[in-house]
């Protein structure tokens, strides 16, 4: 961590504030860079269950342990219906409908 007197120069020469100068997370930026530059060719090329299963083993160990066909189901239900009530394609209603499963158990918690 640069000093304060540094720190000062160094928000100048990037033209930040020194709020956002220390709370630069490189891994949060990483993370956004690589979302920003990945295109669906390469994005079809990554197992992601795999890839996650590496951090979260419930997503390679779940899949002979739970009925996925009911839940499955149900998914369908639900993105059928975000699709005819709001217009969505199948891709955004996904997208709308993992992110209200991420708030509902994040907010539930």
């Amino acid at each position: 961590m640069p000093d304060i007197y540094q720190a000062k120069r160094l928000a100048e020469l990037y033209n930040l504030s020194l709020d956002e100068l220390t709370e630069f997370d490189i891994d949060v930026k990483e993370i956004y860079d690589v979302i920003k530059n990945t295109d669906e060719e390469k994005e079809a090329k990554v197992n992601w269950t795999n890839a996650w299963g590496k951090k979260y083993p419930i997503l390679i160990k779940y899949l002979d342990k739970v009925d996925i066909m009911k839940y499955a189901k149900e998914i369908r239900r639900l993105l059928n219906s975000l699709e005819k009530e709001y217009g969505f394609n199948s891709l955004d209603s996904m997208l709308v409908l993992k992110d209200i499963l991420y708030h509902e158990w994040k907010d539930n918690k």
